[in-house]
């Protein structure tokens, strides 16, 4: 998303009612092509923009695939000395956690079969069978390494990375890993409709609430449901937000993409919302299960009590249908 680097997917923040004993500091701007709202309660003014913005510099400097000078357009570019930060060895190991979890289903090598279906920096392709299966060639995330010295190795230089359904969720917990490091100990931090949350809004005395858009509203927004969040992140994913219509065909191309198959998935799977300790997980694994199907995704779930997760998909009648875990349902304000 990322230049163009990322796309709201579907969350809304409500703000409580004002108060005479905390403040509330607000920064709000764009980002990472996106806009973000960052909301911390203290007991005084605050204002912490510069260090804000330097976080969002070092992140794309590191991870954006639109800088061409930035660390994942060289090694996409094949240079093998580039000796990766902490923070692109840190999304490289959730990544790679993400991906065993999800049986493949996340794999950030991908990023060739994004730019051939118009959905990364490089260049838009016409795809038939046989391109694809050429494409697929180059994805994998076995056919790339992490080394000792930081340097990166990949099995064919035509393998591209493309962290943007992870390096989001990352930056969003960088920027609740600063304001930790300030001493602030209630925030909401929101980029591009995914968040992460510590403590309650003091300012109205309530846990922070967050709306999650209906998948189906082809024109303006609506809200699905409203969760509160308390020391957790969620991310959302969906392909109603962001997709390319060919100008000949008239098809619809969605920016799901099956790794597997090396097609773009349009599925039943309409939207995901998940919540994790960490936005960089929920980010992942919400774009995961956009790609996986609705039983392929409540088997990860059943093993990884650590998330909780809404689905919305369409039952074999074309109905609308929900799916929660048990613990996302006990988030839901009524």
């Amino acid at each position: 998303m990322r230049g163009t680097l990322f796309l709201l997917l579907g969350t809304i923040v409500f703000w409580g009612c004002g108060s005479d004993t905390w403040i509330k500091n607000q920064n709000r701007g764009n980002a990472l092509g996106t806009t973000y709202s960052i909301t911390y309660i203290a007991g005084e003014h605050l204002d912490y923009q510069q260090e804000i913005d330097s976080v969002f510099q070092v992140l794309n400097q590191s991870m954006s695939t639109y800088i061409p000078t930035s660390d994942i357009s060289k090694i996409n570019s094949g240079d093998s000395t580039v000796v990766v930060d902490e923070m692109f060895k840190e999304v490289f190991e959730i990544s790679s956690g993400v991906h065993e979890a999800s049986n493949g289903y996340f794999d950030p090598t991908i990023g060739v079969l994004a730019n051939a279906w118009g959905f990364g920096p490089g260049e838009q392709i016409q795809l038939d069978s046989l391109k694809v299966d050429s494409l697929l060639s180059y994805v994998g995330w076995d056919k790339v390494q992490l080394n000792s010295d930081y340097t990166v190795t990949k099995e064919h230089p035509a393998i591209r990375f493309d962290f943007n359904a992870v390096a989001k969720g990352y930056t969003i917990d960088r920027l609740g890993a600063l304001l930790d490091a300030k001493g602030i100990q209630n925030y909401l931090v929101e980029v591009g409709g995914e968040v992460l949350t510590k403590g309650i809004n003091l300012v109205s005395g309530k846990q922070w609430t967050v709306g999650i858009d209906d998948p189906q509203l082809e024109t303006g927004r609506s809200l699905k449901l409203i969760v509160s969040l308390e020391d957790r992140a969620m991310a959302s994913s969906g392909n109603y937000r962001k997709f390319r219509i060919d100008p000949e065909t008239g098809e619809k191309y969605v920016h799901t993409i099956n790794p597997k198959t090396g097609y773009t998935k349009n599925s039943s799977i309409l939207a995901t919302s998940v919540v994790a300790n960490t936005c960089a997980e929920a980010d992942a694994y919400a774009t995961a299960f956009m790609a996986m199907d609705l039983e392929e995704s409540k088997e990860v779930l059943k093993k990884h009590d650590e998330l909780e997760a809404y689905i919305i998909y369409l039952d074999e009648n074309g109905e609308t249908q929900e799916f929660f875990t048990s613990g996302f349902e006990a988030l839901i304000k009524n």
